[in-house]
């Protein structure tokens, strides 16, 4: 056995990378030491620095993704590496990698696909005003509008299973990315668990490549897509019930004029109207129509997960083939007694 875990169990510890040459050497060495038998793998983003010389010296095999962004980094690593159990985290030296042999071992024990190391207390001080109150609005926005399976959303320290990896499709292509991944865990009811952890500092000379704007605008036209990917019922309702709210608005004053006088002496009003009726009808059409295909979308992407081995394919067959040969064994006490 290695720590919890059985020795044929292979990890994976994945770093995105963009201008981390201050912190990442001594990342990827903290991980080998938590780590020694899992394979660390980083991924420069175009950085402009020696992030990608360090993490080689240091131990870590080096990928480069030309394509800006966490998100399309994330979605590179999930295609190229196969592994049992994968540990994602930050180069920036934030997260401690003494943790994640935690990690591991929650996402074992508890038959997990994804265990989030919840950043504690990120909210009173995330290195900005900016990204703290950031923080608390996103973890509201995502209970109010998803469910409360996560109270850390914006986590960039996760363990995930082989299933969850390869059932993933990481469309989004920054910061957002873990915000998809926690709506994926829900869409497909997928079992989660969250562990509490502390979270660093920067070191001197290491700055944040987060926008505070920016990166919020992006995080919240995501959820205004998965929104209406996941929950279009919802989406598109709340739509069809504000136009029929404004065309009622503009159609009483119509409707008092005319029972009380027999005339329509605004008429634009009543076209206008007649037009928010028919389109909040059409919204309701379209909500009613994509709430049945989002869960067929949902059904098709569960049953895929589910046909995804719990390990790799060889270690599934060499598991089959151990049992085979126990099974085999017994057979043959059982017939020579």
């Amino acid at each position: 056995m290695r720590g919890t875990w059985p020795d044929n169990i292979e990890v994976a510890v994945l770093l995105p990378c963009y201008n981390e040459a201050a912190t990442i050497g001594n990342v990827v060495r903290s991980f080998r030491e938590a780590l020694p038998d899992a394979r660390v793998y980083v991924y420069d983003n175009n950085s402009t620095d020696s992030t990608a010389l360090t993490a080689m010296l240091a131990g870590a095999t080096v990928v480069r993704e030309r394509r800006q962004g966490k998100g399309h980094v994330v979605r590179r690593m999930f295609c190229d590496i196969d592994a049992d159990i994968y540990i994602m985290a930050d180069g920036d030296g934030t997260y401690a990698p003494e943790d994640a042999e935690e990690l591991i071992r929650t996402l074992i024990t508890e038959r997990a696909d994804m265990v989030v190391g919840t950043r504690r207390g990120v909210h009173a001080d995330a290195g900005r005003q900016g990204h703290a109150f950031g923080n608390r609005m996103f973890n509201w926005l995502y209970r109010f509008l998803f469910g409360n399976d996560f109270t850390d959303i914006l986590s960039g320290y996760r363990a995930f299973s082989r299933r969850f990896v390869k059932s993933f499709p990481a469309v989004s292509g920054g910061f957002e990315i873990e915000t998809e991944m926690s709506v994926h865990a829900t869409r497909l009811k997928l079992p989660v668990c969250e562990l509490e952890l502390d979270y660093g500092r920067r070191p001197e000379g290491s700055h944040s490549k987060l926008s505070t704007f920016r990166d919020g605008a992006k995080i919240l036209w995501m959820f205004a897509m998965l929104m209406k990917e996941i929950r279009p019922f919802a989406f598109f309702g709340n739509i069809s019930a504000a136009l029929l709210a404004l065309s009622v608005g503009f159609m009483v004053p119509v409707l008092f004029e005319f029972f009380a006088t027999g005339y329509v002496s605004r008429v634009p009003s009543w076209i206008l109207a007649t037009v928010l009726l028919m389109m909040s009808f059409l919204s309701l059409t379209a909500a009613l129509i994509l709430d049945s295909l989002a869960r067929s979308r949902a059904e098709h992407l569960r049953i895929h997960y589910m046909n995804l081995p719990a390990l790799r394919p060889a270690l599934s067959e060499k598991a089959a083939t151990d049992k085979q040969g126990i099974n085999a064994a017994h057979s043959s006490k059982a017939d020579a007694a």
